[in-house]
């Protein structure tokens, strides 16, 4: 999987599609993700203690990470991205579009 944490991407397909969002969390095992204003769903809150305040909370669920595709920082479109070892040896994440290190 090549999103990762604090990554923008946007939606490819589904209700939220063209919608673009940064990703809080990703689940390797799974292989979703969880983008910030994507695929929201209604909670509803029951009050458990003695003045807590129920009712109904929105939050982000997870989609799954085929659905989404990253964008480059520098050219700000939507990408793939290559992998690509330097001189030194370490491995670092490159836009197919503009060649720049992500």
């Amino acid at each position: 999987m090549n999103i990762k944490k604090n990554d923008t991407v946007v939606v490819l397909s589904g209700k939220d599609k063209g919608k673009r969002g940064r990703v809080l969390s990703a689940d390797p095992k799974n292989g979703k993700v969880v983008v910030e204003g994507i695929n929201i769903a209604k909670c509803h809150i029951k009050p458990r203690k003695m003045g807590e305040e129920g009712g109904i909370i929105r939050k982000e669920t997870p989609i799954y990470a085929s659905k989404v595709m990253r964008i480059c920082p520098k050219c700000d479109k939507p990408t793939r991205e290559a992998n690509m070892f330097l001189k030194d040896g370490s491995k670092v994440r490159v836009c197919k579009k503009c060649g720049e290190t992500i």
